[in-house]
């Protein structure tokens, strides 16, 4: 059995876009039950919490790696802490305070700007330009999201109005548009090594913000259904889909992966009908051609690019 796992283990490790499929989808139910928990939990303490215990589960499994590559940890302590940062709570806690303010169709569509901003930083950061079939997939990726969004009615756009959460929100994909592009910059340690150090580093930069938010607000409280939310948070969106991502950015690129962003609309879709009883339409067809069609034309030429280093 162990034999197995190995060998499908070193299989996934080389299938970028199935890892990059799988981060989407983790993440999507992560947005899913953001929404549904952020006004319970406050943003800041869940946010702690989610990589709190991301990392303590992770800890036990890195040791061995963070001891074997401490020097190297230590000399890039700086970047290890913006990646931290930007990667883990600082990414979180903005978008959990978003989600107690703003509507749905408000933050989708923030979001579906992910792999241009992405692409601007990439470029401005490590030199990373999108290639054309890139740019017109996240073009078309991008008109699936407004007509699934809008459900085929553009006058839907005319009623949106931007309150505070939209502001949360936008400044939540900003924080992680730079962590894409400095993955690049990121040590030579082990791929354990670096998720565990960015979740304590990322957790131990936000605990003034944790002291200051119970101060104010007090300890939250727990029930089964709850812990079950943060369990979940912290395990796959945290700790699983990290490790894909990653992983799925040091094969592809920051651009490639980013182009893939419009499949979280996808995903999200599917769990709103399995878990919401949401019945599609014919816009969610329709938009899902243009996502998926637009996902494939982003691909095509990254299929052939050679791994990063």
């Amino acid at each position: 059995m162990a034999r197995v796992l190995g060998r499908f283990g070193g299989w996934l490790n080389q299938q970028a876009y199935l890892l990059v499929c799988l981060t989407y989808l983790m993440w999507s139910l992560n947005i899913v039950l953001g929404r549904h928990i952020a006004g319970v939990i406050p943003p800041v303490t869940l946010g702690f919490i989610r990589w709190a215990i991301g990392a303590v589960i992770l800890l036990p499994f890195a040791w061995p790696y963070l001891k074997r590559d401490w020097p190297a940890i230590r000399s890039h302590i700086p970047i290890l802490s913006l990646l931290g940062v930007t990667g883990t709570t600082g990414y979180a806690i903005p978008s959990y305070w978003g989600l107690q303010y703003t509507l749905a169709i408000n933050g989708l569509l923030i979001q579906c700007t992910m792999p241009m901003v992405i692409g601007l930083m990439s470029y401005l950061l490590v030199g990373d330009r999108l290639n054309r079939w890139q740019v017109v997939g996240i073009v078309v990726s991008f008109i699936g999201v407004v007509v699934i969004l809008t459900r085929g009615d553009p006058d839907v756009l005319h009623s949106i109005s931007f309150n505070r959460g939209d502001l949360w929100f936008l400044l939540a994909m900003l924080i992680f548009a730079l962590y894409s592009p400095l993955l690049r910059k990121r040590p030579a340690i082990h791929p354990i090594s670096f998720l565990a150090i960015t979740a304590i580093l990322g957790t131990l930069w936000v605990l003034p913000l944790v002291a200051w938010e119970v101060s104010h607000l007090g300890i939250p409280s727990f029930d089964a259904h709850r812990i079950a939310v943060v369990m979940y948070m912290a395990i796959f969106p945290s700790l699983i889909a990290y490790i894909c991502y990653n992983r799925g950015v040091q094969l592809l690129g920051p651009n490639p992966v980013a182009a893939l962003y419009p499949l979280i609309i996808v995903f999200g879709s599917i769990q709103a009908m399995l878990f919401l009883g949401e019945v599609p339409q014919w816009f969610h067809f329709v938009g899902t051609v243009f996502i998926v069609g637009g996902v494939l034309l982003a691909t095509r030429m990254a299929a052939g690019a050679k791994p990063a280093a």
